[in-house]
């Protein structure tokens, strides 16, 4: 192998490009299609494939109830509609995360409260920056498993119940992350996935809810159907305001597919992930993300955090000597966490207005700036992303890593 680095006319450590993830997607999901089709039903309403979308991720995952939506950030919207905060609550959450998290909050007419990430990983809540952030008004915290690693559960889990707070996970990146034994959304009040096309299994748009609480599932049901109450005898018994987050039969059975797979998706993930973790392990300024067996992680990016000074390199000049390498590394959150992108920093929501922010019924006035949320901020300018996945082999988790050894050996010359 070339000791000069391809950006500066070496020979580069891979030619070929990644494999795709297009293989994924082939004939069960075909065949489920079909059905539906010939059937004429595409509506959930009276079809058997959201159904067994729901009853096949429940039992998956160990759970009584599952319910499914039409994306990931429908099941948090849903979530929230279930635990029916009131006007101007507060719910706590990352800043470290896809806006999908908070729109919901928003949209239920409650304030999104920033907790800072633990200073060691980076990208998970510190529970103790969520205990500072607690009032008499916060209703609920979100918890994000972020690149399919878990959170510190039990910690969430005490302050909640201490306080009489709904916890809430957002398992869009977690498909059948473990956390000391259980399953990521299994341990909180509602448990929510997305079914969107980058995810550990996907039906190109959806999501799903999951909970033993027969109440929030009810209730859940009902949020996302547009309130309509179709057991009850009046016809279109309208309990309370809800909304049109009803998946597909379409949806479902590409997703009903995608369930038979996604145990082998996570188990390669896994395999793939640790390897590279184990070869980069050690390299000064390079923090590989948590393994496996210390995170449940299920890898759906693998994630790494650069600490420029100790490496010897910037960021952005280690992302364009990866890819030039042939391996395709990229940064993601544009640099910024949530309270620092523009929407939420000048409060830009309904009309002329800055509702809820504004709102007589909030708690309180809530302004985002730089320096709320310190390790968060670190965190995001250090985060590089690395697109291994399933259908790679043991040689792309090995180009890899002979990538980041010829660049970190580039940066220390």
């Amino acid at each position: 192998m070339s000791a000069q680095l391809a950006i500066d006319g070496g020979k580069p450590v891979r030619e070929d490009p990644f494999p795709s993830r297009a293989a994924g997607v082939g004939d069960e999901e075909m065949a489920q299609l079909a059905d539906v089709i010939k059937a004429g039903q595409m509506n959930r309403v009276g079809g058997p494939k959201t159904k067994l979308l729901e009853e096949g991720f429940a039992k998956l995952l160990g759970m009584k109830h599952a319910a499914a939506v039409t994306s990931g950030t429908a099941a948090l919207h849903t979530a929230l509609g279930a635990i029916n905060p009131d006007p101007g609550d507060e719910v706590i959450t990352t800043p470290v995360t896809d806006i999908g998290t908070v729109i919901g909050i928003l949209f239920q007419n409650c304030l999104p409260i920033f907790a800072d990430t633990d200073p060691k990983y980076g990208y998970h809540l510190d529970p103790e920056s969520v205990r500072k952030n607690i009032t008499d008004r916060t209703r609920a915290i979100i918890v994000v498993h972020l690149w399919g690693a878990a959170a510190e559960m039990d910690e969430f889990l005490a302050i909640g119940k201490e306080h009489g707070i709904a916890i809430i996970e957002d398992c869009a990146q977690a498909y059948l992350t473990e956390y000391k034994g259980k399953l990521a959304g299994t341990m909180g009040d509602v448990g929510c996935f997305s079914l969107q096309s980058s995810k550990h299994m996907t039906c190109g748009d959806g999501g799903l809810v999951v909970s033993n609480n027969d109440e929030l599932i009810r209730r859940a049901r009902l949020f996302s159907d547009k309130g309509w109450d179709r057991s009850a005898e009046t016809y279109r018994a309208y309990p309370f305001l809800g909304i049109n987050y009803r998946i597909t039969e379409l949806q479902s059975a590409v997703a009903v597919a995608q369930l038979g797979k996604v145990e082998w998706v996570v188990a390669r993930r896994r395999e793939l992930g640790d390897m590279l973790s184990k070869r980069i392990s050690g390299i000064p300024g390079i923090l590989p993300p948590p393994d496996s067996a210390a995170s449940g992680n299920t890898y759906w990016l693998y994630a790494i955090r650069l600490r420029e000074e100790e490496f010897g390199m910037s960021r952005k000049r280690f992302i364009e000597a990866l890819n030039a390498e042939g391996i395709p590394g990229f940064a993601l959150f544009d640099n910024k966490p949530l309270h620092l992108r523009e929407m939420l920093l000048e409060q830009r929501t309904f009309g002329k207005s800055h509702h809820p922010f504004d709102c007589a019924c909030a708690s309180r006035r809530v302004k985002y700036a730089p320096g709320l949320c310190p390790n968060a901020e670190q965190s995001v300018n250090e985060l590089i992303t690395v697109g291994l996945h399933e259908f790679c082999s043991e040689r792309e988790a090995e180009d890899t890593a002979a990538a980041i050894h010829k660049i970190a050996a580039a940066a220390k010359a």
